[in-house]
C-alpha cells in the first residue's frame, strides 16, 4: 500500500505531485513534504508519510507528516544563512570586500588579514577545518568556534582557491553578523527574514515549536545519479577514508557530530547545518529573493545578481568534485543540478534542497526526515526537480 499524499497542487504541476508520490513507492522516503512558488505564489503543497523517521506507514501508532510539519535541514541552512550578510550589504551596514578583521579584530592573527567577507561567503577563506575539532558539547556555545577560527591560520592561501566549509561556515558567518549588528545570525534572521515573511524556519529552534519536529534518520535507497553518488570515484573515498585529509576534516570540525535530534543542539543556532524548516519554509524564503511574496522582497535585482555571479568554480579541496559557488549560493552544475543554469540555491547532506530560479520566476523546497550519504544530488529531490522542469515545459 503506497503512502497517502497531501495537500494541493496548481493545474499544471500534476507531476510534481505524481514524482512525490513515486519518491515514497521507489526511493525511500519515509516522512517528506514538498513546495514551489512560482512568481510569488504557491503552487504546490505537497506532504505524506511519517513524522518521525523510525515510524513506520501512519497506520499503526506513527504519527504522520502534517502540513507544518518541520525538520532538519543540515546545509540548506547555509542559503538562509548567508542571507544575512547580502541584506547587510545592501542595507550598506557591511562591505563585502572588506577584510574580515575590519570588523572582526581578533580575527587578523596567523596571516588572515587578506580574508575578505566575500571569501567567507564563496569558500574561499581557506578554514574548512579546525586545528582542534570541538566537543558537542563544546559547540552549544555559538562562540566557540568563532574564538577558535580567529586563533589559527588558515589552510591555503585566501582568495586563491576553494573548498567547502562545511562547518566553519556557520562559525565565520555568525560572528560577522554579532559585529556588525550585535546579535548573533539565528536572532538576527528570526527578526529581519523569518518574521516579515511568517517563514517556517528556525536557526536555533525555540521551544514553543518542538513539537512540530520530526525526528530524522538513515534510510536506504537506490543509488543517486550526480557526482556525489554512493559508489563516487576513488579519490573521493580516499579523502572521506583519510582521517588526516582536508575533507575529513572539515566535515569532523565538530567530532563526534552532534545528534540532529538531541533538542540541546537544536536550540543552538549554528548557520551551517541546524536550520529547521518547512518545505514551505525553505520554498517561500526563495520565492522572496526574487520577488515579492504577500508584499515583502528581501534581495534586489542588484543582490540577486551578487548571489548567482560565479565567484568559485573547478575542483573543490573539500568535496573533490567540482563545484560552483557565488556569494553563499551553490549555482547550477554536476554536483549540485537545480533548475536551470540561472538557478542559485542550497542542498542540505541527507536530502533537503532549497532553490530559486529567477528566469522561471519558481522557487523550490524540500524536506525529508530520511537522511541518506548524499552531500549535494539526492535523488528524491532531483526526481522533484526534473518533474517542476515537466511541468514548466507544458
Amino acid at each position: 500500500m503506497g503512502v497517502e499524499v497531501h495537500g494541493t497542487v496548481t493545474e499544471g504541476f500534476e507531476p510534481v505531485e505524481e514524482a512525490f508520490a513515486r519518491n515514497f513507492e521507489h526511493l525511500g522516503d519515509r516522512g517528506a513534504a514538498v513546495a514551489v512558488y512560482r512568481d510569488g505564489h504557491r503552487v504546490v503543497d505537497l506532504w505524506g508519510g511519517v513524522k518521525n523517521a523510525n515510524g513506520t506507514d501512519g497506520t499503526d501508532g506513527a504519527e504522520p507528516w502534517r502540513r507544518g510539519t518541520a525538520q532538519v535541514v543540515r546545509s540548506a541552512t547555509k542559503g538562509v544563512a548567508a542571507a544575512a550578510l547580502l541584506l547587510l550589504h545592501q542595507y550598506g551596514e557591511l562591505d563585502l570586500d572588506a577584510p574580515v578583521g575590519h570588523y572582526w579584530p581578533e580575527f587578523k592573527a596567523h596571516g588572515k588579514e587578506r580574508v575578505l567577507v566575500r571569501h567567507v561567503l564563496n569558500h574561499r577563506a581557506g578554514l574548512p577545518l579546525l586545528d582542534r575539532p570541538l566537543t558537542p558539547a563544546e559547540a552549544l556555545d555559538p562562540l566557540r568556534g568563532a574564538e577558535a577560527l580567529a586563533a589559527q591560520a588558515p589552510v591555503w592561501e585566501p582568495g586563491t582557491d576553494h573548498g567547502y566549509h562545511a562547518l566553519t561556515y556557520g562559525w565565520l558567518l555568525d560572528e560577522l553578523v554579532r559585529r556588525v549588528t550585535g546579535r548573533g545570525a539565528g536572532e538576527w534572521i528570526a527578526d529581519r527574514i523569518a518574521a516579515p515573511l511568517g517563514l517556517e524556519f528556525w536557526l536555533g529552534l525555540p521551544a514553543a515549536e518542538a513539537g512540530r519536529v520530526g525526528r530524522v534518520g538513515p534510510v536506504e535507497g537506490p543509488e543517486p545519479s550526480g557526482a556525489l553518488r554512493a559508489r563516487p570515484k576513488r579519490s573521493v573515498t580516499a579523502a572521506y577514508d583519510d582521517p588526516a585529509s582536508v575533507t575529513r576534516r572539515a566535515f569532523a570540525a565538530i567530532s563526534p557530530f552532534p545528534d540532529p535530534n538531541d533538542p540541546a543542539s537544536r536550540a543552538v543556532a549554528q548557520p551551517a547545518a541546524n536550520g529547521i524548516a518547512t518545505a514551505d519554509g525553505l520554498a517561500r524564503f526563495y520565492a522572496s529573493l526574487i520577488g515579492r511574496v504577500d508584499g515583502v522582497r528581501l534581495f534586489d535585482p542588484a543582490t540577486v545578481a551578487r548571489a548567482r555571479a560565479e565567484e568559485s568554480a573547478g575542483p573543490d579541496r573539500v568535496l573533490i568534485v567540482g563545484t560552483r559557488f557565488g556569494l553563499g549560493y551553490m549555482l547550477h552544475g554536476s554536483a549540485s543540478p537545480f533548475l536551470a543554469p540561472g538557478s542559485f540555491g542550497h542542498p542540505g547532506r541527507g536530502g533537503s534542497l532549497g532553490f530559486a530560479d529567477p528566469e522561471s520566476g519558481i522557487a523550490f523546497g524540500y524536506v525529508t526526515n530520511g537522511f541518506r550519504t548524499t552531500v549535494t544530488s539526492d535523488p528524491r529531490a532531483q526526481a522533484l526537480v526534473r518533474a517542476v522542469r515537466s511541468a514548466l515545459a507544458g
